[in-house]
């Protein structure tokens, strides 16, 4: 009798289908801020944007973070918000909307032709945690070159917790390169220059600022006059190089003119109006001047505009109300018009 052998290995083990890994966890959609390239912006920290949803034909709603303190955009009484922050805030969201849903490309400039903002202070104070906003802006008046976007004009309202916090909007022109350069020779290849002797008062805060860095203004002889001396070193107002003066940089000129005004009484600015009439050269002296009025602390029946234009508003009893011209070579560059009230 024969006995058969089976070895193992004519048997092969049977295939077994493996058991597949349990799907990963989604990821939550976590909060970052948008290319700092849409905005024009060199320091990821100076981006206040978070992201932004189409709602419409041109209706947009964007997010943004204001911090609890910033290196530049602070008040003097460290209670509320700087208002040229949502200055600021605007002049990004007109840049990011412009690259990121209006086709504009990223090697294009802006002109911006005014900018007009409106605030509210008891909206503004700074809390616990940074402060979350809400944007709900509008673009119209919408202008193409063939298939290219030329100028459109913005209106926004940015809210905190369901609450007005600003409103305000602006104008801008969309540049191709090649128009940018052959508008700005020769100043395209202009050096920026060292500014001259900053103030040399030990006491900076007649104009709002507490860091010499910070003061753009240097006073002259001729009362409510100043020499525009902003340091091009600064890391917020000169955050990139630039051919010309930054809008933000008069804007803040402006409102540190008004400052001298109200100083020592706290203020809140609480409306602006600001037009850019043409561009402000490093290499010519920029002077700023002011007029000043005051509203009459026993009454309440002088009237101003809303920052969209759109009638007249009440003004409170002791706002005040600055008008700020700069010029270089005689020739206005740069016109904005601030209303303050005093700070409660």
């Amino acid at each position: 009798m024969t006995l058969l052998t089976v070895h193992p290995d004519n048997h092969p083990t049977p295939h077994t289908t493996p058991t597949p890994p349990a799907p990963p966890t989604p990821m939550p959609r976590l909060t970052t801020t948008v290319p700092r390239e849409y905005v024009h912006r060199k320091s990821l920290a100076e981006v206040f944007l978070t992201g932004s949803e189409k709602t419409g034909d041109n209706h947009y709603t964007l997010t943004a973070q204001w911090p609890r303190t910033h290196t530049f955009y602070t008040t003097p009484h460290a209670t509320h918000h700087d208002p040229l922050q949502a200055a600021e805030t605007i002049r990004q969201t007109g840049l990011y909307l412009a690259h990121a849903e209006l086709g504009v490309p990223l090697d294009h400039h802006f002109l911006m032709w005014n900018i007009h903002l409106t605030t509210h202070p008891q909206h503004l104070t700074i809390g616990p945690t940074p402060t979350d906003l809400t944007l709900t802006t509008t673009c119209t008046t919408l202008r193409y070159k063939g298939k290219r976007l030329a100028d459109f004009t913005m209106h926004i309202n940015i809210t905190r917790n369901g609450h007005t916090t600003a409103t305000g909007g602006g104008q801008f022109t969309c540049l191709t390169p090649t128009t940018y350069h052959r508008l700005r020779q020769p100043h395209t290849h202009q050096p920026t220059p060292t500014p001259p002797t900053t103030p040399t008062t030990t006491d900076p805060t007649p104009y709002g600022r507490h860091l010499p860095l910070d003061l753009v203004l240097t006073p002259t002889p001729t009362p409510h006059t100043w020499q525009l001396t902003p340091n091009p070193h600064h890391p917020i107002l000169f955050d990139h190089t630039t051919d010309h003066i930054p809008g933000m940089v008069l804007l803040e000129a402006a409102r540190q003119a008004t400052h001298t005004h109200t100083h020592p009484t706290p203020t809140h600015l609480t409306t602006l109006h600001a037009t850019f009439h043409r561009y402000t050269e490093h290499h010519t002296p920029t002077y700023i001047t002011t007029t000043h009025t005051t509203s009459d602390t026993d009454t309440d029946t002088d009237t101003d505009t809303n920052s969209d234009g759109t009638g007249p508003t009440t003004t409170a009893p002791g706002t005040h109300t600055t008008h700020v011209t700069a010029t270089q070579n005689n020739t206005t560059t740069f016109t904005a018009h601030l209303t303050t009230t005093p700070h409660t």
